[in-house]
């Protein structure tokens, strides 16, 4: 792949639909992707597919965009199967205590974490001025402009305090519409007067409350820009919301498909207008597919070439989105705990994938939870071969390929420390890792990792040390 593909795909969100991350979406995260949106097509299980997901994604990329909408009351995907746990923005706004409103957004952000999610593409930010509205209603927080500026702002900085980044929409403004953006373009038509002081407002908050990324609306305002939607328009995202307003966050364009739907059919000349007039992050749908994500990295390949999209204007983009992963890059408070455990003497870093050989001791009445260093290798492609050595074993290991071998609590079983000192005196290059008590590192050997432990994350950060890779996130 080359740097210009890349580059698109660090600036695209993508979709998928099964119960788990297909193979063309692992392969490209692997090359760049920002990211993905999890959608109720993989939903099929709750929370606890949710989490499914992000594990699956998170061993491929670490610090990949991992998006849902997690408004509250009738837009859930957490409990999409049973309902939201929590009020939505109408129920807040009716209310009107700001602090609860933040405690509800630390509580879902709380949630989103728990799941592996780190970007949610909420709250909804749209003054509701029009009751017969079919897309917002009670998504907004209310009809007047200051309550929900208020309201909006107190969600994002709570939501953003607990973790997760936000994705406040739709801008600019999706309240004054009686049109539903999958059937045909809406439009609102009102003075530039009115849009400031009413669909602004809560826009103008957000961006003051530090909101990470705000998502663009298939909506047209001909005051504003009577030839394109919001998404397409130069006018609305350069020159207001960059120049004017002086935001600098991430600008995630609505679902690309969707304004496709509105007269283009050709999505990848799309997403080379979304990029010209300021997105930064383009969000697919779940059906959309690798031959989309192709056909658009074919489209502003050929924008570049004829010198109709600049690479400075997607090399600017994929820099915003690159300091959004930074900023909800998940922080894994067990696994940075693990890290700091590890104990390491030697050479230790793979140069070859390696027979892995593992030793375990017999359990004890505390019922200790299943490990396997090996598995987890073997799925990095760190491990050639495997061997689960048991009593009566012989001790026969390769020449020359490197040998990992993992103990635990070997010291203590004679047959297993007697299997221990004999492979090492067979191969003295053996790397030992001790995932229990650190005894199992004699002088004899001569590289070595201690994890003092056998949970989950010490085996992630054994693995990582051994693969030289930053598997779970920062620290």
């Amino acid at each position: 792949m080359n740097e210009l593909d890349r580059l698109v795909n660090a600036c695209l969100l993508a979709g998928y639909t099964g119960a788990e991350p297909p193979s063309w979406v692992h392969s490209a995260l692997a090359e760049g992707l920002a990211g993905v949106t999890l959608f109720p097509s993989n939903l099929d299980g709750g929370r606890q597919a949710v989490l499914r997901h992000t594990r699956a994604l998170r061993r491929t990329a670490p610090d990949a965009l991992i998006a849902l909408d997690e408004e509250g009351g009738d837009v859930t995907r957490l409990d999409y199967e049973t309902g939201s746990a929590y009020p939505g923005n109408l129920a807040l706004g009716e209310i009107d205590d700001l602090a609860l409103t933040s405690g509800v957004a630390a509580a879902i952000a709380a949630d989103l974490k728990a799941c592996g999610v780190n970007l949610n593409l909420a709250p909804s930010i749209d003054v509701n001025s029009d009751p017969d509205n079919p897309i917002i209603g009670v998504r907004s927080f209310g009809a007047r402009p200051d309550l929900v500026a208020a309201h909006g702002a107190a969600f994002i900085e709570s939501m953003q305090d607990g973790g997760v980044s936000v994705c406040a929409k739709h801008f600019p403004g999706h309240g004054a519409t009686v049109t539903d953006p999958h059937q045909s373009l809406p439009i609102v038509d009102c003075s530039v007067s009115v849009f400031r002081e009413r669909e602004l407002a809560p826009f103008v908050s957000a961006i003051k409350a530090g909101v990470h990324a705000m998502m663009t609306a298939h909506v047209l305002y001909p005051a504003l820009d009577p030839d394109n939607p919001a998404t397409l328009s130069r006018r609305l995202l350069h020159d207001l919301v960059r120049e004017e307003l002086g935001y600098n966050g991430v600008l995630l364009s609505s679902a690309i498909a969707i304004e496709a739907g509105q007269g283009n059919p050709d999505i990848g000349a799309v997403a080379v207008r979304a990029f010209q007039a300021g997105s930064d992050l383009l969000l697919l749908g779940p059906t959309d597919g690798p031959e989309l994500v192709d056909a658009i990295r074919t489209s502003v390949t050929e924008a570049v070439r004829a010198g109709t999209l600049s690479i400075e204007t997607l090399e600017t983009a994929a820099a915003r989105v690159s300091t959004l992963r930074a900023q909800a890059a998940p922080r894994d408070l067990g696994l940075e705990a693990a890290r700091r455990a590890l104990r390491v003497d030697g050479p230790v870093t793979l140069t070859a994938p390696a027979v892995v050989v593992e030793l375990r001791a017999g359990g004890n009445a505390l019922g200790e939870a299943h490990w396997s260093l090996a598995d987890r290798l073997t799925e990095l492609g760190a491990a050639q071969s495997t061997v689960l050595v048991s009593e009566g074993d012989p001790v026969d290991l390769p020449s020359a390929d490197p040998v990992v071998l993992v103990v635990r609590d070997a010291y203590r079983t004679p047959w297993q420390a007697a299997w221990v000192a004999e492979a090492l005196a067979a191969r003295p290059d053996t790397i030992v890792v001790a995932v229990g008590m650190p005894d199992d590192v004699t002088p004899q050997v001569k590289a070595s990792i201690r994890t003092y432990g056998a949970g989950a994350v010490n085996i992630e950060a054994a693995a990582e040390r051994l693969s030289g890779r930053n598997l779970g996130g920062a620290s």
